[in-house]
């Protein structure tokens, strides 16, 4: 990224003063603080987890809290915090949510180029942190999403670096913990690199089959898990979903019809995320706009699907803010960011339990806008055809495929710098056609 561009964009990329640094970390310091404060065991639904974790442990089945809804091997992944103290745990969650969110922020920047030392590193984590509600709120949740929220980026950062295989093991494992990045197994797909694919499907796979081996109820996620997540029958998690199959009900629409509208419009954005793939272009740009489209139209049909999942996208979208061409410099995604400004008591929808109207909001209008932007992206323009030059070393000068062989008589060598300098001082004429050296 240029450090020299007259735009903001070059303002944005060149160092931070430490003022800056400082107030990023006031900022953070004080969501951990506040989390420590007012929650126990990292937050509501980290202690989901560990409590899960306690019962396995205890001899129970995870799976009897209808609210577990991870992979058995996520259980083994809590086991650690059961031996934690709570006061200590109590700090140590949010400390490590901030760490993955901002761990994140810092892959999705180098992942468009842009150094971590920049104004704009600095700038943006603290305008996440600051300007949009799900930061904190993941934060005060002590939210397993964190992972997937550093996972993405590194993944795509591995990817875009040729480390397709690296790649799919990072995803594989964020989804042995939370199987939220299961959609980007498509991306794998789209550029068909396989062995990358596998990966990702064998770690998360291979994780669960030995946890659950373990467990007093082995198939537990399948039996009560998933004909949970299809049911969406809790009356609890249906107030804070944001995906249009729960929201659209709430104001009248058929469950039916809310799940057709839903299925199509992610169909529709699997093939927008297909055909900015196939369009080409800057490699960052391209599977950071292709893994943004597929997550948010996974978010469109997922049950559940909450405001802080909107953090899996947005932070590495709008790291490529700097760069041009990126769809986080468009309208539409600022004004899709809109209703997650803090503070702002929308009318109607002052209730916490009214806010999901407000994430689907927010979730519809970027998937639109990144749904605009790859398809205006996958148009494919081919470049003109080179002209002919010729070769610095004597050969027949190139010329494009179909055109007709050049006339040798219409070929003039470049004249010799000696000679002409030489023919300057003696007065010399050139030849006839005035332009030297050669003639008719």
């Amino acid at each position: 990224m240029s450090e020299h561009k007259s735009d903001i964009s070059g303002w944005l990329v060149r160092r931070a003063t430490w003022h800056l640094w400082v107030v990023l970390g006031a900022v953070l310091a004080a969501l951990v603080v506040r989390t420590a404060r007012v929650t126990s065991d990292g937050g509501m639904d980290n202690a989901i987890v560990v409590r899960a974790a306690r019962v396995w442990l205890a001899g129970g089945s995870p799976y009897d809290d209808s609210h577990f809804l991870y992979l058995p091997s996520a259980v083994l992944a809590a086991v650690p915090q059961v031996l934690i103290p709570r006061d200590v745990l109590g700090v140590l969650v949010p400390v490590g949510v901030v760490g993955c969110l901002a761990g994140g922020w810092g892959c999705a920047l180098r992942l468009h180029g842009v150094a971590l030392r920049s104004r704009f590193a600095a700038l943006g984590l603290i305008g996440l942190a600051v300007g949009f509600a799900p930061f904190a709120h993941l934060v005060l949740l002590g939210n397993w999403t964190a992972t997937a929220v550093l996972a993405l980026p590194l993944g795509l950062l591995l990817a875009g670096r040729g480390r397709w295989v690296s790649a799919g093991a990072v995803f594989g494992a964020a989804v042995a913990l939370k199987p939220l990045l299961a959609p980007m197994a498509l991306l794998f797909v789209f550029a068909g690199r396989w062995r990358g694919l596998g990966v990702m499907v064998v770690v998360p796979v291979a994780a669960s089959a030995g946890a659950a081996a373990l467990l007093p109820d082995p198939a537990g996620f399948f039996t009560r898990t998933l004909p949970f997540l299809l049911r969406g029958d809790d009356g609890f998690v249906r107030l804070y979903e944001a995906s249009p199959v729960a929201v659209l009900p709430r104001v009248g629409v058929p469950w039916v019809v809310a799940a057709g509208v839903a299925s199509v419009a992610a169909g529709v954005g699997v093939g927008c995320a297909y055909r900015r793939w196939r369009g080409g272009g800057v490699d960052s740009l391209r599977l950071v706009e292709t893994g943004a489209m597929l997550m948010l139209s996974a978010f469109l049909v997922s049950r559940p699907s909450y405001d802080h999942y909107l953090l899996v996208v947005v932070p590495v979208v709008l790291a490529g803010v700097p760069c041009e061409r990126a769809v986080g410099r468009g309208v539409w995604f600022w004004v899709a960011m809109v209703p997650q400004v803090p503070g702002v008591s929308w009318p109607y929808l002052e209730a916490v339990q009214r806010r999901a109207f407000r994430d689907a909001a927010t979730l519809c209008g970027l998937a639109v806008a990144v749904a605009v932007h790859c398809v205006r992206s996958g148009r494919v323009v081919a470049p003109p055809p080179p002209l002919p030059f010729p070769s610095s070393r004597g050969a027949a000068p190139s010329t494009p495929p179909g055109a007709p062989p050049p006339d040798p008589r219409a070929f003039r060598p470049p004249a010799d710098p000696a000679r002409s300098a030489r023919s300057l001082e003696s007065g010399e004429a050139s030849g006839p056609s005035g332009v030297g050296g050669v003639g008719d």
